[in-house]
C-alpha cells in the first residue's frame, strides 16, 4: 500500500512539473523581443500613448498577461480583468448586457472591447479616464466590480513568492508598487492592436469584397462614417445616439463627468472593428445583435430629444440596404486579433 501512494504522488509531481514546463516553455506562449515590438499600423494615425515612459519588454509584457487574468485584483479573488474583458469577443463581453462583479453584483453599463487602444484619448463610455495607464484603477476600485484598493492589491502581491519573481525578472529587483501594476497592465493591453481584417486586406488590395461588402461599404460612408470615421472607425467623440434612457440605470453618460447638463445622454462613440464579435451593443446592452441596432438608427422615429443631428444622414434604411450594411460591418472582423496567441490565457490551455 505505502509503495502505491509513493508511486502516485511521483506521479503527481511529475505532472505538476509537467503541466508547470508546459506553461513556461510552450512557444504558443512564449514572449519574445519580437512579440513585443509597437508597429503602427499603415493608414493608422500617430498612437495618442507611445510607451514613452513604459519600455516595453517580454519580461513586463508577461507579468501585466497574468495581472489581466489574475482574479487577485479584486477584493475576494473572484473577478479578473478577464472576467468581463474575453478574448473571443475582442476583450468585450458577450455574456451579459451589463457587466458582473464580486458577488454577482450587476454594473450599469455594457462592457467595452480593448483594442487599438493606445489611439484613445479618453476611455469608458463616458471618458472619465484619460491615461491608459491609469484605466485599470476605476474597474479595481468599483463597488460592484473588483471593489478593491490599489493599496491592498499591492500588499497582496507582496507577499505572494510568485509575484515578486516575476516582477524581479521584469524590473530586476523585487520593488512592487502600484506604478508598476499599472504600467505592465498598459503594455498587455496597449499593444492589443487590431489592424488585419477582411477590409483591411481589401485596403491593402490584396483581396476583393462581395458584391454586398461593397454596397455596404457604399451605404456605411455616406451614412455612418461621420462618427465612425477613419481607419479606427471612431472619432472618439461622445455623442447622444438617440437611444431613450433607461430609468432603472439613470445614466448621465458624459454629463456626469463634465458636469453639464448639455452632456446628459452622451456616450463615447465605440470603435466598430470587430463589431460582429462585441454584442450585445449600446452603452447599457440594449440590443443583442446587428440588425436590432440598424433598426434603430434607420427610424428617426425612434429617436429621444436632444439626439445627435448627424443621424438625420441616416434616414430610412431598406431591408436590403440593412443586410448590406451589416454585410460591410461583418468584414471589420479581424480573427488574426481575435487569435492572437499573445493575448491567450495561459492558466486555460493544458
Amino acid at each position: 500500500m505505502r509503495s502505491k501512494l509513493i508511486i502516485i504522488s511521483l506521479f503527481l509531481l511529475t505532472a505538476a512539473f509537467v503541466f508547470n514546463s508546459f506553461i513556461d516553455d510552450n512557444p504558443y506562449f512564449k514572449i519574445t523581443k519580437d512579440d513585443v515590438v509597437l508597429t503602427v499600423p499603415k493608414g493608422f494615425p500617430k498612437p495618442t500613448y507611445t510607451f514613452k515612459n513604459n519600455t516595453i519588454t517580454p519580461e513586463r509584457f508577461v507579468l501585466g498577461r497574468k495581472l489581466f487574468y489574475d482574479p487577485i485584483l479584486s477584493k475576494d479573488s473572484s473577478t479578473s480583468c478577464a472576467s468581463c474583458h474575453q478574448r473571443i469577443a475582442a476583450f468585450a463581453h458577450i455574456d451579459h448586457a451589463l457587466s458582473h462583479g464580486i458577488n454577482g453584483l450587476i454594473g450599469k453599463r455594457n462592457v467595452m472591447p480593448l483594442q487599438n487602444l493606445i489611439w484613445k484619448d479618453a476611455y469608458m463610455w463616458d471618458g472619465g479616464v484619460n491615461n491608459l495607464e491609469v484605466q485599470p484603477i476605476n474597474p479595481i476600485t468599483n463597488a460592484v466590480e473588483m471593489n478593491e484598493t490599489l493599496a491592498n492589491v499591492v500588499n497582496k502581491l507582496r507577499h505572494n513568492k510568485a509575484y515578486a519573481a516575476e516582477f524581479n525578472e521584469a524590473y530586476n529587483d523585487t520593488v512592487i508598487n502600484s506604478e508598476r501594476i499599472l504600467k505592465t497592465l498598459a503594455q498587455f493591453t496597449g499593444l492589443m492592436i487590431s489592424s488585419n481584417s477582411k477590409y483591411d486586406k481589401y485596403v491593402e488590395g490584396t483581396i476583393e469584397l462581395t458584391e454586398t461588402e461593397l454596397n455596404g461599404l457604399k451605404i456605411f460612408k455616406t451614412k455612418c462614417a461621420n462618427c465612425h470615421k477613419g481607419t479606427l472607425f471612431t472619432d472618439n467623440s461622445f455623442r447622444n445616439n438617440g437611444i431613450k434612457r433607461d430609468s432603472a440605470l439613470n445614466d448621465n453618460g458624459r454629463g456626469t463627468i463634465t458636469g453639464n447638463a448639455a452632456d446628459n445622454n452622451k456616450f463615447q462613440v465605440p470603435s466598430l472593428r470587430n463589431v460582429e464579435m462585441t454584442y450585445p451593443y449600446m452603452h447599457d446592452g440594449r440590443f443583442r445583435n446587428l440588425q436590432q441596432v440598424l433598426n434603430h438608427y434607420s427610424n428617426p422615429t425612434n429617436f429621444d430629444k436632444n439626439y445627435d443631428l448627424s443621424l438625420n444622414k441616416i434616414d430610412v434604411l431598406s431591408e436590403q440596404e440593412k443586410a448590406e450594411v451589416i454585410a460591410f460591418l461583418k468584414t471589420l472582423t479581424d480573427k488574426v486579433f481575435l487569435y492572437d496567441r499573445r493575448f491567450a490565457d495561459p492558466n486555460m490551455h493544458f
